[in-house]
C-alpha cells in the first residue's frame, strides 16, 4: 500500500471511530433515559446522597445548560448536571450523576491521575491552540523540523487523553460501587448502569485511538514529503 492510500485509509478510520463511539452512547443513553429507576430518585437526589455519604456535604450540585454537559469542577468544588440528568429519575440520570460524584471522591482522595490531568490542563490548552498552525507552516514551507515539532505538540494532547482514561474508568468504578453500597440500585438495574457508564467511557477510548491514528497519519505525510 502506497503512502497516499494509507493516508486516505487512516483519514477514513479517524472519521469512523468517534462516530461509532458516539453511536454507542446515543443508543445506550437513549434506551436507559426512558427507564425509570425503581426508587424514583433524580440525578440531583443521587448526587446528594453519594456526596453526603462520603463527607462531601460542602460540594454543591447545580443544574447546567446543554445536553450531556455533566461534569465535576474541581476548582469550584461543584458537580454540574445537565437538565435531563438533574431532574430526570431514569437509570441514565442516576448513572451519570453517580459518575460525576466519582470525580468528586477522586478529588477528595487526591487520586494521582486526576492530579496529573489537572496539572496538564493549562499546558494542553496552550499547545493545542497553535499545534496545527505550526504543522501547516512546517508543511507548506517544507521546514520539516517545525513539522515534527508540531507533531510533538499534538502528542502532548495524546498524553493528556491517555491520563484521562484511568480517571474516567475509575470514576465509573466508584460510581457503581457507591450505588450498590448505598442500595440506590438493585441487581436488575445493575446491567443498565454498567452499559451507560461503559458507553460513556468508550468515547474517551475513541478519542485516544483517533489521536494515535492522527499522529500516525502525520508521520506518513512527513515521510512522504521528506
Amino acid at each position: 500500500m502506497n503512502s497516499s492510500m494509507l493516508n486516505i485509509l487512516l483519514y477514513i478510520i479517524i472519521i469512523i471511530v468517534p462516530i461509532l463511539a458516539q453511536l454507542g452512547i446515543t443508543i445506550n443513553y437513549g434506551k436507559y433515559k426512558k427507564v425509570e429507576n425503581k426508587k424514583g430518585l433524580t440525578g440531583f437526589d443521587v448526587a446528594k446522597k453519594i456526596l453526603e455519604a462520603n463527607g462531601l456535604d460542602d460540594i454543591y450540585v447545580v443544574e447546567t445548560s446543554g445536553n450531556l454537559t455533566d461534569h465535576y469542577d474541581p476548582t469550584r468544588k461543584v458537580v454540574k448536571l445537565s437538565k435531563d440528568i438533574f431532574h430526570g429519575n431514569s437509570i441514565a440520570s442516576l448513572s451519570v450523576a453517580a459518575h460525576e460524584c466519582g470525580h468528586a471522591i477522586q478529588d477528595k482522595e487526591n487520586y494521582t491521575f486526576m492530579r496529573i490531568r489537572s496539572f496538564l490542563v493549562p499546558i494542553v490548552n496552550f499547545t493545542s491552540s497553535f499545534a496545527w498552525i505550526v504543522i501547516l507552516i512546517g508543511l507548506f514551507a517544507e521546514y520539516f523540523n517545525l513539522f515534527l515539532f508540531g507533531i510533538g505538540l499534538i502528542s502532548i494532547g495524546l498524553l493528556f487523553q491517555l491520563i484521562t482514561l484511568p480517571v474516567e474508568f475509575n470514576a465509573s468504578y466508584r460510581a457503581k460501587k457507591e450505588l450498590i453500597k448505598l442500595k440506590l440500585i438493585d441487581n436488575e438495574e445493575d446491567d443498565g448502569v454498567r452499559k451507560v457508564l461503559l458507553a460513556a467511557a468508550m468515547t474517551y477510548v475513541a478519542s485516544v485511538l483517533t489521536s494515535i491514528l492522527e499522529i500516525v497519519r502525520l508521520f506518513v505525510m512527513y515521510n512522504d514529503r521528506n
